[in-house]
């Protein structure tokens, strides 16, 4: 793991350990989508590529927000993608409940097949 990302985790984890476990859980899910996913910390959060960038993560004082690079190009299956931009959709996460209940794996999936 990269020393800045683990500095980021760390710090979420301090200020805010519920938030941080959902980050945690959210970021383990992205790593085990490809054989290879990079990682880095940028715009105050962890970007994920495999190798186009795809997703990020970010932590703000009551949730988590997953952001998908190309979401616009998205057909939304759910109905749970937020944001009205050219090109980025967020799905924002208050549990952990939420990554399930929220369909965060298809959206991680179409949000990396989007990237390509």
């Amino acid at each position: 793991m990269d020393q800045k990302v683990k500095n980021l985790l760390d710090d979420w984890e301090i200020d805010n350990p519920a938030l941080y476990e959902i980050a945690s859980s959210v970021r383990t899910k992205i790593l085990q989508l490809a054989d290879r996913v990079g990682e880095e910390v940028k715009y105050g959060g962890i970007l994920f590529a495999a190798p186009i960038p795809f997703c990020g993560i970010f932590v703000y004082k009551q949730h988590v927000s997953v952001e998908f690079s190309h979401g616009a190009k998205i057909v939304d299956p759910h109905g749970l993608l937020e944001g009205k931009g050219k090109g980025r959709r967020h799905v924002k996460l208050h549990t952990l409940e939420d990554i399930e209940n929220k369909h965060l794996t298809d959206y991680l999936r179409l949000a990396q097949k989007a990237a390509e």
